[in-house]
């Protein structure tokens, strides 16, 4: 059996690729800014999907050396049009500081989110 981004267990030194909490807006810019390719989850509390994708993200940054973060956008209200959150999670890909694609199907498995990432950000 071999492993996947979804099912590696991270090793002690890699602890460090988990993903960044956002307070809101500016942080959001300055993250994307900062990163060649940055994956953002929009969450909410108590969204037991959104609580499950946490981990997958952290072995996906490790798998791609991709920048991830999350954020709540009910703590910044306007975040919500900005981005037309409908659902979450909504996972956000950014290149080069610009949003460049999107997915908000629930549950999504870390090789799926893998190749997500790779189709979009070459």
């Amino acid at each position: 059996m071999t492993n996947t981004a979804a099912d590696t267990e991270p090793d002690a030194d890699e602890g460090a690729r988990r993903p960044t909490s956002l307070a809101d807006a500016d942080a959001l810019d300055a993250f994307v800014d900062d990163a060649d390719a940055a994956l953002v989850e929009f969450y909410t509390d108590g969204c037991g999907i959104c609580a499950s994708m946490e981990p997958v993200l952290g072995n996906v940054a490790r798998a791609l050396d991709v920048d991830v973060a999350l954020i709540n956008p009910r703590d910044d209200p306007p975040l919500v049009e900005r981005f037309d959150v409908r659902s979450v999670p909504l996972f956000v890909l950014f290149v080069d500081g610009e949003p460049v694609a999107r997915r908000a199907e629930g549950f999504i498995p870390g090789e799926e989110l893998a190749d997500w990432v790779r189709e979009h950000a070459e």
